[in-house]
């Protein structure tokens, strides 16, 4: 195939880049810019952003905790930050098909007290801390993928490149293309999300995990609410585990009451599941059927849909976080609390920490190396304690929902009683995500009911509410290394699980000429990366698209 010749990039220098406008890279940018100003310095931030705006790409459940906003930012009441929901009341069930248990709150696990916490929308609070990172001199360029790292000659970090745009189907340029930028940084952080493009590159190059369990993902689903004002009690958390998931798989959910009448209701299922048949949309969809849940919703309208994978391994599955010129913060590393269903805490304060590791490392005169100060402090700090007493949450569910709950309360409500908050022991595991498939044959074909349009929906009808857009007359973003596995190993081993695990309808078998083949509707894709894990073979790769493509949640 005949190279195209693009033609240079222009370039521009700063101090430090961020790749990602998530609350992992405005606190990194908002950091920076403090302490530049604390001392008098001159300092260039630069935050990349691939969605159409900051807060554009951006789904979480979310149940905020804000002590690490409060370090930031202390007066972030005063700011006009949009936390203005706290959470009044928390309660947790145990589903049967039919039933529900609920919890007694003396027997509540730490983790889901959220006594001082509040129900917000994470995007709503992106955009507020980019308006914040703005103020402070901060360059945020959103609508521009960074798709390349680009190192020097001994092989550190020196900044990134962003996307073409304007490349055709036929991967020549069209009439509108405009050739990507390179941004060189003294110090590029990476804040990219779970699974991240380049941080997932970095930790290839330069094996950041070899010393480290594999990561392991969920997949959460989230759908936006306007519910009657009966059914409404603002500040209630409701987070359940149980049906309609099977004992082995981890799962649960989280039905949480904002302001005016808004309820997000969502569905975590862990991305090592084992039954090829299973669909985590199609679970959702079920789950909002059970008596307990469905009473919030009657009568109400659906307003929003989207996905996005989330990491859950904690500390045991957490990769070296620094590299020469670089570091990874929030969940392109792993920070996350799965136990609390809670990470943006974890970004801000992992940025904060990034951030005054590179400033000690510029004032001092030094550029492109280790930033070593980053993962001290870390460990140091009070995320790591958090994150040690939940360091077994995950591998306790690989051993079974009734002893992962036992053991469960044990850690995170026995242990902390008798002032014991980091766990005795350390449980492991070996086996990545996309290898725990079982064989179609092998396990009981699961048949889902059809959606009624009115509490559950089919895919495409929830993916319109996600204002998911791609330009069409460009290279698909999701690329398979080898065209026949799909066929010859997926869909012939495992019945095609690509058709169940993605949540946007982004692949299909077709029959073309009496053959099966699939299609790549990449236009649905609402960048969840469930695919880049799970897929059995590791033959499918999510790559960036044209930048600002790709879902638009005003609220999520």
């Amino acid at each position: 195939m005949q190279t195209v010749d693009l033609g240079p990039r222009e370039s521009m220098t700063f101090d430090v880049v961020v790749v990602g406008a998530g609350p992992g890279g405005l606190a990194t940018a908002i950091r920076l810019r403090q302490l530049a100003a604390e001392q008098g310095r001159e300092l260039s931030v630069c935050v990349l952003e691939k969605g159409s705006e900051p807060g554009a790409h951006i789904l979480a459940g979310t149940i905020m905790t804000p002590r690490a906003l409060t370090e930031l930012l202390p007066n972030w009441k005063e700011l006009g930050a949009p936390l203005t929901q706290p959470v009044t009341r928390d309660s947790f069930l145990f589903l049967s098909e039919a039933g529900a248990t609920t919890t007694p709150g003396f027997l509540r696990p730490d983790c889901f007290e959220n006594h001082g916490n509040f129900i917000i929308s994470l995007g709503r609070l992106t955009r507020w801390l980019a308006r914040q990172a703005e103020a402070l001199g901060v360059d945020i360029f959103a609508g521009f993928a960074a798709t390349e790292v680009l190192y020097d000659e001994q092989g550190a970090v020196m900044g990134v490149a962003t996307g073409n745009m304007g490349m055709g189907k036929d991967g020549k340029p069209t009439a509108k293309f405009q050739r990507g930028m390179e941004l060189r940084a003294n110090y590029t952080v990476f804040a990219e999300g779970a699974r991240g493009q380049l941080g997932r590159q970095l930790i290839a190059k330069y094996a950041l995990d070899k010393d480290c369990d594999p990561q392991s993902y969920a997949l959460g689903i989230k759908e936006l609410w306007q519910v009657e004002p009966a059914r409404h009690e603002a500040g209630l958390a409701v987070h359940t585990a149980g049906w309609p998931l099977d004992s082995n798989t981890y799962g649960g959910s989280f039905v949480y009451h904002a302001e005016d009448n808004i309820v997000a209701i969502g569905f975590v299922v862990g991305l090592d599941y084992s039954n090829p048949w299973l669909s985590p949309f199609q679970e959702f969809q079920r789950f909002k059927t059970h008596p307990a849940i469905r009473k919030y919703l009657e009568g109400g309208k659906r307003i929003s849909y989207g996905a996005r994978a989330i990491t859950a391994g904690g500390l045991q599955s957490l990769p070296r976080t620094v590299f020469p010129g670089g570091a990874l913060v929030g969940c392109e590393a792993g920070f996350l609390n799965c136990s609390r269903i809670k990470g943006s805490h974890a970004a801000i304060k992992t940025g904060m920490l990034a951030a005054e590791a590179a400033f000690a490392a510029l004032v001092a005169g030094r550029a492109h190396d280790t930033l070593e100060a980053y993962p001290v402090a870390f460990e140091r700090s009070w995320l790591h304690g958090e994150l040690k007493q939940s360091k077994n949450f995950k591998q306790w569910f690989k051993k079974g929902r009734a002893l992962a709950t036992v053991m469960t309360g044990v850690e995170q409500w026995l242990l902390p009683k008798i002032g014991v908050r980091n766990p005795p022991w350390t449980l492991h595991h070996s086996m990545p995500d996309h290898a725990c498939l079982d064989l179609a044959s092998d396990r009981e074909k699961i048949v889902y009911p059809k959606p009624d349009g009115v509490l559950t929906f089919d895919v495409l009808s929830s993916v319109f509410l996600s204002n998911t857009h791609h330009n069409e007359d460009q290279p698909s973003h999701l690329t398979l290394k080898d065209a026949s596995v799909p066929v010859t190993i997926n869909l012939a081993k495992y019945a095609g699980p690509e058709t169940r695990y993605c949540p946007a309808g982004v692949y299909e078998f077709v029959t073309e000429n009496g053959q099966p083949r699939l299609q790549i509707n990449f236009a649905n894709c609402v960048h969840c990366k469930a695919c880049d894990i799970k897929d059995p073979t590791q033959n499918i790769v999510w790559t960036a698209p044209q930048g600002g493509d790709g879902p638009n949640y005003p609220a999520m």
